[in-house]
């Protein structure tokens, strides 16, 4: 990520992750060619929009399951929806190649909350945060 951009803002107060939770993506955004890439050596899953970093979700892994650590928006972008295309895009790649997550993040911890077609990643040894998740967990 370029060391001249803003520094990004964490998703852990309450204000910031429901902004985010309940906001939806602008049609100006929505038109824009993005992506996800996971950067491995700094492990972190970084969001683009037309190449330019706008949030990046860290993360550490063991064996088959990843730990989300910490989600974070550069601040021109907040508001749009960007954390949960990127808590989605990254659940939904995590599952295609059978891996589960333990959540720590205060922001990954309430998108699936407010998402529970996603409660099935969720490690049930593991579950961090999502502890209290597990009845709704689908086989």
């Amino acid at each position: 990520m370029d060391s001249n951009q803003p520094r990004m803002i964490t998703l852990t107060d309450t204000d910031r992750m429901t902004e985010e939770l309940v906001a939806t993506a602008s049609a100006e955004l929505d038109a824009e060619p993005f992506s996800i890439t996971d950067n491995k050596e700094a492990a972190v899953y970084e969001y683009t929009v037309e190449g330019r970093a706008a949030a990046g979700l860290l993360y550490q892994e063991t064996g088959t399951r990843v730990t989300l650590l910490a989600t974070s928006v550069f601040p021109e972008f907040r508001g749009h929806g960007i954390a949960g295309k990127l808590l989605g895009g990254v659940l939904d790649m995590l599952r295609s190649q059978g891996r589960t997550v333990t959540l720590t993040c205060p922001f990954a911890t309430a998108f699936v909350k407010t998402h529970p077609e996603y409660a099935d990643i969720v490690d049930p040894a593991f579950p961090g945060n999502a502890s209290s998740r597990q009845h709704g967990r689908r086989h």
